[in-house]
């Protein structure tokens, strides 16, 4: 039998550079779950709702272990009483299985708080930015994923960013009554909300932003009182122009079209629970997300 050859040294190098990385992935996921910046049931719900994230590659008894007051011998027992070996990764578990680790964690600690939350703004304030934003660096908040007429935007993903659908589609859709709330955009394209995914979600205790437009609101107030409703406003005026004429995606028809419909939307931000003012992307994400544990009322930051 011919030995098989060495891999280079550069790939060595750089396979042990990977591990290094993910084993402190894996190590702050821990860590996190010990101080209880985050839950177990959460991390299994990230795995499962992303197969290639760090979280899905964590073996369950890492996952079980790292649980206050759930050391190596109880975890154990749980596995044995879970029938889920010890070499599985929480990523890898069947159907079945993930069902009776989620009712173990969720019976332990409790279900994480649920709450839908709807960001709308005008056109321009960066409602897409700061959604993006939380959902690069809040794991725990599910994003949901409307469904949109229009064609992609350069760097739009389908079934990430949105799902773009053909008018036929959409008026399936409608029909059918799978879409929470649905409108159409500055006279043009119409967007809709699929309301399985949501209701799944918050079943399942997950805390769930819904990014729409005033429209599309005002329909989920409607439809779900309990939904908190969070107004994302400029700094000022002059800074809404500015960034809708600098992203420089839309004619200067459109443009003119959509500052007339922002100055419509501005005026009804006394609609909703509460305000965030948009200055800086990062403190504006941290705000919106405070506020899914926050108590309903009328509230602006920034």
């Amino acid at each position: 039998m011919t030995p098989r050859p060495n891999p280079p040294e550069v790939d060595r190098v750089a396979a042990a550079r990977a591990a290094i990385v993910a084993r402190r992935a894996r190590a702050t996921i821990k860590r996190d779950i010990a101080v209880r910046a985050r839950t177990a049931l959460d991390v299994a719900q990230q795995a499962w709702d992303d197969p290639a994230s760090t979280e899905a590659g964590l073996r369950v008894t890492e996952l079980l272990t790292s649980v206050p007051q759930l050391g190596p011998a109880r975890s154990a027992r749980v596995m044995l009483d879970l029938g889920i070996s010890d070499k599985k990764r929480v990523g890898g578990l069947g159907a079945r299985q993930r069902d009776r680790l989620r009712g173990y964690l969720t019976a332990r600690q409790g279900a994480e708080p649920s709450r839908l939350v709807v960001l709308a703004g005008p056109t321009a304030v960066g409602k897409g930015t700061v959604s993006a934003y939380i959902r690069d660096h809040h794991p725990e908040v599910k994003l949901s994923v409307s469904a949109t007429t229009r064609v992609p935007r350069p760097g739009e993903i389908d079934g990430v960013h949105y799902y773009f659908v053909s008018d036929a589609e959409f008026d399936r859709m409608v029909s059918e009554g799978e879409l929470l709330e649905w409108a159409v955009v500055h006279n043009s394209f119409r967007y809709g909300t699929p309301r399985h995914p949501i209701e799944v979600a918050l079943a399942a205790g997950r805390r769930v932003l819904l990014e729409i437009d005033l429209q599309g609101a005002r329909q989920v107030r409607a439809a779900m009182p309990d939904a908190l409703l969070v107004f994302l406003l400029p700094p000022t005026w002059e800074e809404l122009v500015r960034r809708l004429i600098g992203r420089g995606t839309e004619s200067a028809e459109e443009q003119q079209r959509r500052l007339e419909t922002a100055k419509t939307e501005l005026a009804a931000q006394n609609e909703f629970d509460a305000r965030v003012v948009n200055r800086e992307v990062g403190q504006a994400a941290s705000e919106v997300v405070e506020l899914m544990d926050a108590p309903f009322r009328a509230t602006t930051f920034g």
